[in-house]
């Protein structure tokens, strides 16, 4: 919980006072992280989707929700209230160790990694991430898996300020690429 804590003792402190902000409610803060794969050509395999499960079930410490389809759509051969994915929804402790894990051990692990792209923010203000390959996690014994999948992670923030949001997470430690328009 150490990153809980340097966000509650140094960068909410300082968040607060570089935005001229007068009451500690107003600094922005993490809601929950939303962390979602869907099953593609894996759904028709049970042994395929078992197995995301379980890699989610250890990516996240706790067990997916399934994500179902809204409408049919045949080009894709999906139905309505067809089972499309799986996701996690972390809060609290749970939060906060994924996301100290996420920037301390995954993203260092991203082959060819340059740094997050600071423009993944959707009109709320919430930043999302998409990683190819779910094995870069530690926990997931890459030479049992069935099945390379992507994982999409989604930081859900209180309030819809970017640029507040992006200072947020500079301070915590997420690495973002440098833009080269202001270096030229």
């Amino acid at each position: 919980m150490k990153m809980k804590e340097t966000y509650q003792k140094t960068i909410a402190p300082k968040l607060m006072k570089e935005f001229k902000l007068s009451n500690i409610m107003e600094v922005p803060r993490l809601k929950k992280i939303s962390v979602n794969s869907g099953m593609g050509s894996y759904r028709d395999s049970r042994e395929a989707v078992d197995s995301l499960i379980n890699d989610l079930s250890l990516i996240t410490g706790q067990r997916p929700f399934p994500r179902k389809s809204r409408k049919s759509e045949a080009g894709f051969k999906m139905r309505k209230n067809e089972v499309v994915g799986y996701a996690v929804t972390l809060r609290g402790d749970r939060m906060w160790a994924f996301l100290d894990k996420f920037l301390n051990v995954v993203l260092p692990r991203v082959r060819d990694f340059r740094g997050l792209n600071t423009t993944s923010f959707d009109e709320n203000g919430n930043y999302s991430v998409g990683l190819r390959e779910h094995v870069i996690f530690p926990e997931v014994n890459p030479n049992t898996v069935k099945g390379i999948r992507g994982l999409q992670v989604t930081v859900v923030m209180e309030g819809n300020n970017k640029d507040h949001n992006l200072a947020l997470l500079r301070e915590l430690g997420f690495p973002f690429k440098k833009d080269e328009r202001k270096s030229s």
